[in-house]
């Protein structure tokens, strides 16, 4: 039997968000701590809360778009004025980990040092608590979902099981593999889980890092936003959610933000598409009643 499909308001045939992770200096230091003592590596991550965000925030703007800005706590630390601006302009600030380090390779104790670090640091600047959150890189662990139910999180945009968002039952962890948690001790709560996928990431189309990400060669914003457009268009037709991921320190540069806003305003315009932030959409996802779904399973080997 299929799944129910999650319906989207006003008759909308599918959802679109643009989001930000504004990793700055973060990134690069949590790959290798050496790039601390390279001012060229530094001063190119920096461009992104320096620089970047301002005109993507401006980008936003123009569209009359609200997006949502992952922020590790190091950023909003180092650089707590942009945080300020992202919040006062109206977007959703949520949570992308305290050293942007991969929580998959973290202990449990580990991980949730990680968790509220960064959100102490977010809410300092914020005044709340973050609703959202997204693994550094994109690797989640498996005692995550637990670690953000138990903290009161409404949706982890990390994983890449789905085209539509759904509800995680974050109580089932131990039939993936052992989450961490004592026997008979389980998490309480569910999450809402917004699917995300590299081909909708400017990291894999500009990112160039000298010894630290080295992807290459780097492309023209008309081939990446080709590639996103191609992807909208598939959501359109079987229905889903196209979440955007932008680095301010790639995207914010000027002939890649001028695409970008351009590609916005094509997506605003189009009649059967949602336009949202995230939190909106994991909220519009909670309402709907949808059955959880169990973490996933793997073989024991």
């Amino acid at each position: 039997m299929a799944a129910p499909m999650l319906s989207w308001p006003n008759g909308a045939r599918c959802a679109a968000a643009f989001s930000f992770d504004v990793d700055g200096e973060s990134a690069a230091l949590a790959a290798d701590p050496a790039t601390a003592r390279s001012l060229s590596t530094m001063t190119h991550q920096a461009y992104g809360p320096r620089v970047g965000v301002r005109r993507l925030l401006e980008v936003l703007d123009h569209c009359g778009v609200r997006g949502t800005f992952f922020v590790p706590g190091y950023t909003a630390d180092l650089h707590p004025g942009t945080v300020r601006d992202i919040a006062a302009a109206g977007h959703e600030v949520a949570h992308h980990g305290y050293d942007h380090v991969k929580p998959a390779g973290l202990t449990l104790a580990e991980q949730a040092d990680q968790l509220d670090r960064g959100s102490d640091a977010l809410e300092r600047l914020t005044g709340a608590r973050p609703l959202g959150y997204r693994a550094p890189m994109w690797d989640l662990s498996w005692e995550m979902p637990a670690l953000l139910a138990e903290r009161g999180f409404l949706y982890d945009s990390s994983l890449m099981d789905d085209d539509l968002p759904y509800h995680l039952d974050c109580t089932g962890g131990e039939e993936g593999i052992d989450s961490g948690r004592e026997a008979g001790e389980s998490a309480t709560g569910r999450l809402v889980e917004i699917p995300i996928h590299w081909a909708l990431d400017d990291w894999e189309q500009y990112c160039f890092i000298p010894g630290v990400a080295e992807l290459g060669p780097i492309q023209t914003p008309e081939h990446a936003v080709a590639l996103w457009h191609a992807e909208l268009e598939g959501m359109r037709r079987f229905g889903g959610c196209w979440v955007l991921t932008n680095h301010p320190f790639l995207s914010g540069r000027p002939g890649r933000a001028a695409a970008l806003e351009t590609l916005v305003r094509q997506v605003t315009e189009l009649p059967d598409v949602w336009v949202a932030a995230l939190d909106e959409i994991a909220t519009h996802t909670m309402r709907t009643g949808l059955p959880p779904r169990p973490m996933p399973r793997i073989h024991p080997g």
